[in-house]
């Protein structure tokens, strides 16, 4: 299987199927000397992990990330990091009843004209537990990041259309749902702050086409707007336009329509991504489909689901974005021959 791996330098390739022993991702280009331990991957898969609350699968993994590579007494080694998160809570059996069934908003029938086999417990590699491995990586980027004075806001900013921050109203939506046996759409925002000016590329190897690479590789991403995004289209040039001032010898923006890229190219200021998440495919309403046989038949699906994605995802997207971020900043050290010059010149 091609597109398993993910970045230039920084190179990501992730493996694993939900219901298989593991799955886990190898980190490849990671420069040596940043401190790193099991315990920096926590707070990262503790955000991604099912918890068992409204938002929520009630499928429970500890997640819990092992270092087999790539590390030496608390730092990177320069050599790849391999990562493992092993599986344990899988009831493969709730799935017997779709393996010649094409779900409805699933990847089974695309992998399985791809591919010509498929493995139908919990989706397989399509499943969305391959993402504990992305985050596994991208907390490795985060921390390097970090120590770059780069860091990360991010939030779901709506479920089903209703703000988050109306608690009871969407606690009430999502028992709604549950108790139908369906499912909702969902938005987050992640902010990243104090990226310097200057990374990324102005042709093919745009900074915004290079995250909105790494976020639509998200499963159930359907749309990603950068800055103001679609609100741009209706808006006037001398609305839209970013002046520039100086302050405290730097350049800096009055506003920040463009989300913090320009020409490909960050401003300095924050990166504003907003990520639509479209409503779980899997729900228990009864639904029409077809067989490998090419029969048309009904289907209920079983098994344990999250009713929205979004809570679980936000950590995915900041993780993406992460990877890109910090593969960007790596490849930005080439961009001028005078920098490589006073890092050799003797």
């Amino acid at each position: 299987m091609a597109g398993s791996s993910f970045g230039t330098i920084l190179k990501v390739t992730t493996w694993g199927e939900s219901h298989g022993p593991a799955i886990g991702a190898v980190v490849d280009g990671c420069p040596a000397g940043i401190p790193l331990e099991e315990a920096d991957f926590e707070s990262y898969m503790n955000r991604r992990r099912p918890n068992g609350g409204p938002f929520s699968t009630k499928r429970t993994e500890s997640d819990r990330v092992e270092i087999l590579s790539g590390v030496f007494e608390g730092l990177t080694t320069g050599t790849p990091i391999s990562l493992l998160i092993r599986n344990s809570d899988h009831h493969s059996g709730d799935y017997d009843n779709l393996k010649s069934l094409f779900r409805p908003g699933h990847a089974d029938f695309g992998f399985t004209a791809k591919y010509g086999i498929r493995d139908h417990r919990g989706g397989g590699r399509s499943s969305g537990r391959e993402t504990a491995a992305r985050v596994a990586a991208g907390a490795i980027a985060a921390k390097a990041l970090r120590l770059l004075g780069v860091t990360f806001e991010t939030r779901v900013i709506s479920i089903g259309g209703i703000p988050f921050e109306e608690s009871e109203k969407i606690a009430s939506f999502i028992e709604e749902c549950r108790a139908r046996g369906d499912s909702a759409g969902s938005e987050v925002e992640c902010i990243a702050r104090g990226v310097p000016s200057g990374i990324g590329d102005p042709v093919f190897d745009k900074l915004d086409s290079r995250i909105a690479q790494g976020i639509f590789s998200i499963g159930a991403v359907k749309a990603l707007e950068i800055g103001d995004g679609i609100r741009a289209s209706s808006s006037f040039g001398s609305e839209n336009n970013d002046a520039f001032y100086m302050e405290d010898g730097s350049v800096r923006k009055l506003t920040n329509h463009a989300g913090g890229i320009l020409g490909g190219i960050s401003d300095g200021s924050d990166i504003r991504l907003h990520v639509f998440f479209k409503p779980t495919p899997s729900i228990s309403l009864p639904q029409q489909t077809v067989s490998l046989e090419g029969s048309d038949v009904p289907l209920t699906i079983r098994g344990r689901h999250d009713p929205v994605i979004g809570p679980r995802a936000a950590v995915v997207v900041e993780a993406m974005t992460a990877l890109v971020l910090f593969d960007s900043m790596l490849l930005n050290m080439t961009a001028r021959f005078s920098r490589i010059q006073d890092f050799y010149r003797p």
